[in-house]
């Protein structure tokens, strides 16, 4: 018989414990039961009920907002020293249990297996860059031109924080937003996505179980509509940082502008790579499937134009095909499993809609695009590859969120950046050339956030800004030192001596 260790049983009985009771909201210190329960259903496996959990109301995030600005100034005033042990903790206990963790967000956001553990170790990272960076001096000292005067300029906590995430990547996402905010003395509301609670209540469990003080952070599950409504219109959040949809995002700024809610919003994308004769063939087709098809499709960062001129374009297109043929669809906790399923029935079908819209508007499919049945009931989806693409065909102009990609023929460089910076997103693209002139020109070409020469448009690190232009981001950038201007408002101080 199998020897359970000790780790391994505790996970037995978590499991257990997440699928036999709801998970209950943390509110203003407190674990707390609600009316309504919701379940948390496998994308991979439909029969398989991951957790349920209890949905907060409005009276709910209203009592969470009041304790969290009750809180938030002593919080403030707290020792960098316990800043740092708190963060460093919190990302000890998710790397500790890593395989695990990874195992829950594979089973409710349907991302295989090993990308959802790397996220584990990539948001454990974020929680230990920004406890490095809680215990940096952020203020300065400035000479005035005026005689006995000294000026010195304080970055302090903006004060309540909501954080609303998204479930393609609901762990690191969180991860990013929180770390920082905790890290520069603010009070975080963490608002998940409904579809992948889970990770979201142990990240809660694991940010309780330390000495940070009760009330300074908060999690309340619940539609957007009405948790997001409430952060947005109170006059006690001081700011709101939202990943998701852009009409989401358009609505939450439009809320919060009589409340003069400071806002981060990362929306929607239409990411792009070029791909030019003399580029790298098997690098070209390397980036090209990892950026369309990892993560399922599902993620900001994936590139769905793929924009060749027409010297390599017949040769990418054979290698491409053929690499695509080695890919696997397949349970999300499978590690064979390349692409895991859709994260539900609506993006299932919203993908096979953009796939008649796709011919009808006169793209020709070549690969894929098909609903899969496997062994078990889930949103599984065959990725898909179009060719004879116009950039202004609907499916190279919305963000599908799906594993579909286009291939858009071109004559050269001009008329690639054109159809790169032609849509209304403008967050991440890429160029794969051995032309060190035209990779130069490129990066400052592309009216996008993120450049990637010769890489995927995915892979963002951790210590370097990130966000993009036109409709896809709004404010200031998210992630590494950049995250100190949208978690701290500065104070200039004049002294007379």
């Amino acid at each position: 018989m199998k020897k359970i260790d000790q780790d391994e049983l505790l996970n037995t009985q978590f499991m257990e414990s997440l699928q036999n009771e709801p998970m209950k909201n943390l509110i203003s210190g407190e674990w707390v039961e609600t009316p309504e329960i919701e379940e948390n259903i496998n994308p991979s496996d439909t029969s398989d009920i991951v957790s349920t959990f209890y949905k907060g109301s409005f009276s709910h995030i209203f009592e969470t907002i009041d304790c969290a600005s009750k809180v938030q100034a002593d919080w403030a005033k707290s020792s960098i020293a316990l800043r740092e042990q708190i963060l460093t903790e919190i990302a000890e206990k998710l790397m500790a249990n890593k395989d695990f963790y990874g195992e829950i967000i594979a089973r409710e956001a349907g991302k295989p297996i090993k990308e959802a553990t790397d996220e584990v170790v990539k948001s454990a990272e974020f929680f230990t860059y920004f406890a490095a960076e809680s215990i940096r001096s952020k203020g300065a000292y400035m000479d005035s031109p005026r005689e006995s005067v000294d000026i010195e300029v304080i970055n302090e906590p903006v004060g309540v924080v909501g954080v609303i995430t998204p479930w393609n990547y609901p762990l690191a996402i969180a991860a990013w937003k929180i770390a920082p905010a905790l890290a520069y003395g603010n009070s975080v509301i963490l608002k998940p996505s409904s579809q992948t609670p889970a990770i979201a209540y142990i990240l809660a469990k694991i940010i309780d179980s330390t000495k940070l003080p009760k009330g300074v952070f908060s999690l309340i599950y619940g539609k957007g509509g009405v948790i997001g409504k409430a952060l947005a219109e109170s006059k006690k959040v001081q700011a709101i940082t939202f990943t998701g949809s852009v009409g989401a995002g358009k609505d939450l700024a439009k809320k919060s502008i009589d409340s003069m809610t400071k806002l981060q919003l990362e929306m929607g994308s239409k990411n792009s790579l070029i791909i030019l004769d003399d580029a790298d063939l098997d690098l070209a087709v390397e980036a090209a499937i990892k950026g369309a098809y990892n993560a399922n499709g599902q993620k900001c960062t994936s590139c769905s134009k793929l924009v060749v001129t027409e010297g390599i374009y017949e040769k990418f297109l054979e290698a491409y095909k053929a690499k695509m043929k080695t890919l696997t669809v397949g349970n999300a906790m499978d590690k064979t499993s390349n692409i895991g399923p859709c994260i539900d029935k609506k993006q299932l079908d919203s993908n096979l809609a953009y796939i008649k819209l796709g011919q009808e508007e006169g793209a020709t499919l070549v690969c894929g695009g098909e609903a899969i049945k496997t062994s078990t009931e889930g949103f599984f989806f065959s990725p898909a590859l179009f060719v004879d693409g116009k950039s202004q065909m609907r499916i190279n102009q919305e963000e599908m969120f799906g594993a579909i990609a286009c291939v858009i023929k071109v004559k050269n460089y001009d008329e690639a950046i054109h159809v790169l910076n032609d849509t209304e997103f403008g967050l991440s693209g890429g160029i794969i050339t051995n032309d060190l002139k035209k990779a130069m020109q490129f990066k400052h070409d592309a009216v996008i956030g993120n450049v990637m020469i010769n890489l995927a448009t995915a892979g963002m690190d951790n210590h370097v800004p990130f966000g993009g232009r036109k409709n896809s981001s709004y404010g200031s950038r998210e992630k590494s030192y950049a995250a100190s201007d949208f978690y701290t408002t500065t104070k200039t101080v004049y002294i007379k001596y």
